[in-house]
């Protein structure tokens, strides 16, 4: 058996934890940089899969106070359900990759299919202002990957890391 750690930042709860919360934060800089610096627009889907990183950001950070406070059963389930957070967040990516790469359809509602109008007027009009971003199409390929694509690996080792950090946390009990 070995020492317990001197610190509580020494523990693999807190490292591993703390790793999901910067590169999260990080995942979601590089995403609002592509939107708002570079022009990106980001389609349905990618919106979705940033609910994963939203929902994690605040709940790692009240994770790794509850290592801190050594509540260890505590910080083991918000890192669960960060996990839980980046395996949906995984599951969308894959799905948004697949369309991209024609493997089945992507959801009618990023096609343009989902305008209502009243009459015909308001039928032209709304589509003048309607700027559609299509969830199948990539708008960047970055060694050969669409950000889908990158999102889905990189939030399936946030999932992994999660995981291990709840792992973790549960021994110190």
């Amino acid at each position: 058996m070995s020492k317990p750690p001197k610190r509580i930042t020494d523990t693999e709860a807190y490292r591993m934890g703390g790793g999901v919360l910067i590169a999260a934060i990080a995942v979601i800089m590089v995403a609002l940089g592509f939107e708002h610096i570079v022009g990106f627009k980001p389609c349905e889907l990618c919106y979705m899969q940033r609910w994963g990183y939203y929902f994690s950001i605040p709940v790692a950070f009240a994770a790794l106070s509850l290592v801190s406070a050594e509540k260890a059963q505590a910080s083991a389930l918000l890192f669960f359900g960060i996990a839980l957070a980046f395996l949906a967040t995984t599951g969308l990516a894959v799905y948004q990759a697949g369309a991209e790469w024609q493997f089945w359809p992507g959801p009618a509602s990023c096609s343009g299919a989902s305008t209502l109008a009243t009459d015909a007027g308001n039928l032209l009009e709304a589509v003048k202002q309607t700027t559609i971003v299509r969830c199948d199409k990539p708008q960047i390929r970055i060694l050969g990957l669409s950000f889908a694509g990158w999102n889905a690996m990189i939030s399936l080792a946030l999932f992994a890391a999660a995981l291990k950090a709840a792992f973790a946390a549960a021994e110190r009990r």
